[in-house]
């Protein structure tokens, strides 16, 4: 799973407190009135906050598995694999949470929009994975064991575009190593 998410074009982390602008101007006709203004306050509030998670693709945040995401057949060094593909902010903090199985010859892509040096964990993922860090030009540049719901930070060696995770060991299963170029079809 990712753990830094800088991705997502957007922020939506203002905060507003409940009194900010809330005057009243009279005893009596102000507590009314500031009631009135507490209730429109909450009701924007609310909506920006609605607006933020639908903007993310999903009401919903990382306690719960991703559906199956789009796939594509990706050309790993010697071997391919069906990877389902993580893109939007939410597919990437959720990844493979609470999968309870990834086969042999599947995993998940996570595309990023520029290179960055990346971090993943494994919070509420049960499954032991291995990671490939990917560089724009499709070069594994580093490949990671992670151990199933450990919240230690694995952080790329460089800058990287893409991340592959996939079971652990089927990297070397599959006679793939660093400096290995990883075939991405366009991904629509």
């Amino acid at each position: 799973m990712h753990m830094n998410d800088d991705d997502r074009g957007g922020t939506c982390g203002g905060r507003l407190a409940a009194g900010d602008g809330l005057r009243s101007r009279g005893e009596a006709s102000g507590t009314r009135v500031s009631g009135l203004l507490l209730a429109a306050a909450l009701t924007v509030l609310l909506t920006l906050a609605a607006g933020c998670a639908s903007r993310n693709g999903d009401s919903g945040g990382t306690d719960r598995p991703n559906p199956t995401l789009k796939t594509a057949e990706l050309s790993v060094g010697p071997a391919s694999i069906k990877a389902e593909i993580a893109r939007t902010g939410i597919e990437r903090e959720r990844g493979l949470m609470f999968r309870t199985s990834v086969p042999d010859g599947t995993g998940m892509l996570f595309v990023f929009g520029s290179d960055q040096h990346l971090s993943f964990w494994m919070k509420n993922t049960i499954v032991p994975l291995s990671l490939a860090y990917i560089s724009s030009d499709g070069t594994i540049t580093q490949i990671v064991d992670l151990m199933p719901k450990s919240l230690e930070a694995v952080q790329s060696d460089r800058s990287v575009r893409y991340a592959l995770e996939v079971p652990q060991g089927w990297f070397g299963r599959a006679g793939v190593k660093v400096g290995d170029q990883v075939r991405i079809p366009p991904l629509d």
